[in-house]
């Protein structure tokens, strides 16, 4: 991989810098390679993975209430998973308006503009919890909308009205926390916000320097010596799903080329990699783990991407119920779903985020 600054002066204009050829699997119209060089890795996507895409964007269609909205229960009107929904059709390249899929687009649409304030704070009335998950989650939505269509000035004065509250609420350690408000931090709520900020400067929205600077060194401090990362600063053990979260994170802010990645991926692949026996078990933050984990090896390419690529796809598959879902006692099968067709179709590279 090619040295990068540590820290750039903006967000790269576009998405994270990979390898091509690193990423990209050997196309059949290829010459064959010669005889005394690996196997050719299988195609990223399946004719199975397809299938079950599509009857995984049926079932969600299903689960989408009359206001544009996800699921139901405690986190049915939920701006954050409202927007994972609907990220997780336009992965597969629909866009709001377009046949069945972008008409389910189009009302979350208007259902995260409604709920967008004049403090920039996208939240729904219902939010039983601190907002900022769903306001990272649903930033990053408007960013991938207006970054393929940059026409709608809705989608304009809310992502901007949504960043500046971002860049306000930043704590002095550099992070974010459950509230709009600048006083604590933890590595989970951060990268929500670097991902949002990321996907805005992506669709040409300026980010100040220093507010990915602070959160770039914030994120760092948050590592373990052993390579994981603890929830907040002061102290916590290393888990997995948060050391992924912390390993996108620094890669969303436009690092590509430092030994904290290298250790936070190595620590990733001993606890709950291909070869360590673990990356079908369920537990507490099952989905979450894996929708950071999985775009962290995508960036990252290479062999960590398509020794872990065919692995995690196998588990999905595995668990994808008979009506097209997924299931997640905690939080609904809606946000189960969306988070296990972000990762299913993350080799498309159709949304923003995902393309070179």
């Amino acid at each position: 991989m090619n040295a990068l600054p540590h820290i750039l002066a903006l967000f790269v204009i576009g998405s994270p810098v990979v390898d091509q050829d690193a990423r990209s699997l050997k196309k059949p119209s290829d010459p064959s390679p010669p005889a005394s060089t690996k196997a050719e890795a299988p195609p990223e996507m399946t004719d199975q993975l397809l299938v079950s895409c599509r009857r995984g964007m049926d079932f969600l269609l299903g689960e989408q209430n009359t206001d544009g909205s996800f699921g139901r229960g405690r986190y049915g009107k939920n701006v954050g998973i409202a927007s994972l929904c609907a990220l997780s059709l336009m992965a597969d390249g629909h866009m709001p308006g377009q046949n069945k899929y972008g008409h389910a687009i189009q009302k979350t649409l208007d259902f995260v503009l409604s709920c967008s304030t004049e403090t920039g704070l996208i939240a729904s009335k219902s939010t039983s919890h601190g907002p900022m998950y769903g306001h990272g989650f649903a930033t990053l939505f408007l960013g991938e909308v207006y970054g393929m269509n940059p026409q709608d000035n809705r989608v304009r004065d809310a992502l901007v009205r949504a960043v500046n509250l971002i860049i306000n609420s930043q704590n002095d350690e550099g992070g974010w926390r459950y509230n709009p408000v600048p006083y604590d931090a933890d590595v989970s709520v951060t990268i929500c916000q670097v991902m949002g900020l990321r996907s805005a400067r992506n669709a040409g929205i300026k980010i100040p320097r220093t507010t990915i600077d602070r959160a770039v060194r914030y994120v760092q401090r948050c590592q373990n010596p052993d390579g994981g990362f603890r929830y907040m600063l002061q102290s916590g053990a290393s888990a997995w799903p948060r050391t992924a979260a912390g390993v996108a994170a620094l890669f969303y802010a436009g690092i590509y080329d430092d030994n904290a990645i290298d250790r936070g991926i190595d620590y990733l692949n001993r606890t709950v990699g291909p070869e360590s026996g673990n990356m079908s078990s369920v537990r507490s933050h099952f989905y979450y783990g894996h929708y950071y984990a999985t775009q962290a090896m995508f960036i990252a390419g290479g062999e960590r991407w398509t020794n872990w690529w065919p692995a995690i796809r196998t588990v999905l598959l595995k668990y994808q119920s008979s009506d097209g879902g997924w299931q997640d006692n905690q939080t609904g099968r809606a946000y189960a779903t969306a988070m296990s067709l972000i990762i299913l179709q993350m080799p498309k590279r159709y949304l923003p985020i995902f393309q070179k």
